[in-house]
């Protein structure tokens, strides 16, 4: 039987990693390992400063004091040493990951995390609004994941993010990430006792572009973008030799060049 870790950004508590977590325990031998609390948009982070405490909650229930990435770790290196395990799947996230937004998700950071690790990783979301359900996109996730691990070998650095619209799918579109502008404003306000404090806050504007991930889900359809860690801009290696030229020519102008 294949073992499948899970984990989220929302929390152990949340009903979108309960209702995902009992559909895959269907067919894999699943371990939770998730955040005791909401870690939403702690993007790839990990938790250095301090140590951190893992409290097993009940059979296959582990609930973290850190980031998802710190999950991720702990699970693979540790709890799961001996046996590691097939697959992660991340989520399911209340709220959408899309486009540029994956940057700050600790949903799908924690894929990023198993990549790193070696482990083939996919990220659930859900958009929010009326009429939705987890129950719906929970048992869709589990189908999808049970497709997936009939594969004879998955790569090791597979990363997909999946994100479901809010009332039914008229089936799914791979995609490409979507592009948005965040209208992104800093309020300033004090505190009862005179201190300043500071909200950051704004509204996305997307691209209306064909092919995105916001695209498909904003028309019904299940998005499934496949992605990657190498953030190398390989049109720039052409486009800037004329910039690292210069940068060439002032190390060397300063010592620095090779002799």
């Amino acid at each position: 039987m294949k073992r499948i870790l899970v984990t989220n950004d929302d929390g152990v508590y949340s009903e979108g990693i309960r209702l995902l977590a009992r559909e895959l325990a269907r067919f894999a031998e699943v371990v939770v390992v998730s955040p005791d609390r909401e870690q939403s948009a702690t993007g790839h982070s990990l938790t250095l400063t301090r140590p951190l405490r893992m409290q097993k909650l009940e059979e296959g229930w582990y609930a973290v004091d850190g980031t998802p990435t710190d999950c991720v770790n702990l699970a693979v290196l540790w709890l799961l040493r001996e046996t590691p395990p097939d697959l992660i799947v991340s989520g399911i996230n209340f709220g959408l990951n899309v486009g540029d937004d994956v940057t700050y998700s600790g949903t799908v950071s924690a894929t990023f995390e198993g990549s790193l690790l070696g482990v083939p990783s996919i990220a659930f979301s859900q958009e929010i609004a009326e009429g939705f359900s987890f129950a719906r996109s929970s048992v869709l996730a589990a189908s999808f994941v049970e497709s997936l691990l009939r594969e004879p070998e998955l790569p090791t650095d597979l990363i997909l993010n999946v994100n479901f619209p809010a009332n039914g799918a008229h089936g799914v579109r791979l995609t490409r990430l979507g592009k948005r502008v965040y209208r992104q404003v800093v309020t300033e306000n004090v505190d009862p006792r005179g201190r300043k404090y500071y909200w950051i806050s704004g509204t996305p504007e997307w691209q209306e572009d064909p092919g995105t991930d916001h695209e498909a889900v904003q028309t019904g359809w299940v998005s499934v973008t496949p992605l990657h860690l190498d953030l190398t801009d390989y049109r720039g290696l052409e486009t800037y030799a004329a910039i690292a030229a210069r940068f060439h020519a002032l190390a060397a102008e300063g010592g620095g060049g090779a002799q």
